[in-house]
């Protein structure tokens, strides 16, 4: 179990100061961690502990203690959470102090410029990877790309969009 422990806290350490963005953009490098690399769970597993954390109340990085507690239970759950946030959060408090500092420098708006690319893409491949591992019908398929444009171009709330999927889950149709 120490094993373990110490395996899941390296891992979301890392992640931690990866997180770029935004948790979202760290998602496709923790799904190949834990069911690739390690083999705590399978990928459909993985997309469902997302999606349970999408859906609930809270912060919108609750997989990292829902994986912790997969893993190994409480401790797990602790360990996972207490790497992922911490290490990035004693970053940005350094990195906030040092941004305000340089408020006036060129270079400022250069990295600005140069990191929302970055982030965009990174969110791009989180979202790849949860439609690869959840999407096994073309009907699912279909839901997913209608649920991506309209909420990409409309101002409907998600949560009307995940409870309308929530419905057809219900009804059973596009199950494999």
């Amino acid at each position: 179990m120490t094993s373990v422990l110490i395996a899941l806290f390296i891992i979301f350490t890392q992640l931690s100061v990866l997180a770029f963005g935004g948790g979202n953009t760290i998602l496709p490098e923790m799904q190949r961690e834990v069911v690739e690399v390690h083999g705590w769970m399978t990928a459909a597993e993985f997309s469902a502990l997302f999606a349970l954390s999408q859906a609930a109340p809270g912060p919108n990085m609750m997989i990292v203690t829902l994986v912790g507690w997969q893993v190994a239970g409480w401790q797990g759950a602790l360990v996972a959470t207490i790497a992922k946030f911490g290490p990035s959060s004693i970053l940005t408090g350094i990195a906030l102090g040092l941004w305000e500092r340089f408020k006036d420098k060129p270079w400022r708006g250069i990295v600005q410029t140069g990191i929302f690319p970055v982030t965009v893409g990174l969110v791009a491949a989180s979202a790849s990877l949860i439609t690869e591992a959840s999407v096994h019908t073309w009907l699912l398929g279909a839901i997913t790309a209608i649920v991506a444009v309209v909420a990409t171009f409309s101002r409907v709330h998600p949560l009307w969009l995940l409870a309308l999927g929530g419905l057809v889950g219900l009804t059973g149709i596009g199950q494999p």
